[in-house]
């Protein structure tokens, strides 16, 4: 009896250990069944130093992050991150992405004016774990950021700003990465092409095979560029058909949340559209 009954006992302890794994906080994340990468562009924090952003980052149940250049770190220094970081402030960062459970996946957008600064940029990113520099190069840079793709292993995705921006249309991109490292790719922002009169669902599937990063957002207007942001799934992204169409393509990139609007008290924006994702992530 003795012995049933330590049996029974393990049995239940396993059983409740398995429920509470299950149900803690933070494990509902099902775009990580498809290695999904879901995080949070600084930017949408830009008030406020990287410190602070990774705090609401945190808060908003995400964990990766893009930073962007220039961003304030914080947490008592007053550099700026970029690749002109100091060692003491890679260290900083370092730290506060540790505390707060966050990876640094992204960096951008950037670039460099001429090789050697481009090469910093790499390097810095090597240096810092980031495997994807977000970036609209100009067209005489094109090689010499294919040729850094393969000698520091570091993704480059071209991203797309509005009309007329170079790489709006998803034509330009393509060509800009014909015969071009395996490493190069796309930054497909779909609220972007949505300001420039451009269905995204097409143009992820004109970029099949290239998209290896994503912008993410939605808006209350289409074709208009003064559209500003809204929860995702209540604004006029076919935000279902952009999930699908990523599922399609077995993307298995980072998806950048970007929320450009209620500057101030935008982290509640951003909470509030994860969870509308999540829920409509397998529906």
């Amino acid at each position: 009896m003795k012995k049933t009954s330590f049996f029974l006992v393990a049995a239940l302890a396993c059983l409740i250990l398995t429920c509470c794994a299950v149900s803690r906080p933070g494990s509902s994340k099902p775009e990580e069944k498809l290695n999904w990468k879901l995080g949070a562009q600084s930017y949408t924090f830009r008030l406020y130093t990287l410190a602070e952003a990774l705090d609401k980052i945190a808060n908003c149940d995400l964990r990766y992050v893009e930073a962007f250049p220039g961003q304030v770190v914080g947490a008592g220094s007053e550099e700026k991150f970029n690749y002109t970081l100091s060692a003491a402030g890679k260290t900083l960062v370092r730290k506060l992405l540790k505390e707060k459970g966050i990876t640094l996946y992204a960096f951008g957008v950037t670039g460099g004016k001429d090789e050697a600064e481009w090469e910093q940029i790499f390097a810095f990113a090597k240096e810092m774990g980031i495997k994807v520099i977000t970036c609209e190069p100009q067209e005489e840079h094109l090689d010499i950021v294919s040729k850094l793709c393969d000698k520091y292993n570091v993704k480059a995705a071209i991203h797309n700003h509005p009309n007329p921006s170079h790489y709006w249309n998803p034509d330009v991109v393509l060509n800009a990465l014909k015969g071009r490292s395996a490493k190069m790719g796309a930054a497909a922002d779909v609220g972007h092409w949505m300001r420039s009169g451009l269905d995204p669902v097409a143009c992820l599937k004109q970029l099949e095979g290239c998209v290896i990063h994503a912008h993410f957002k939605d808006l209350n207007a289409f074709g208009d560029k003064r559209a500003h942001d809204v929860h995702w799934g209540t604004g006029k992204l076919p935000i279902r058909e952009v999930i699908a169409e990523l599922k399609r393509q077995k993307f298995d990139g980072m998806l950048s949340a970007e929320y450009e609007y209620n500057w101030k008290n935008n982290e509640s924006d951003v909470k509030t559209s994860v969870a509308n994702f999540r829920n409509l992530f397998d529906k």
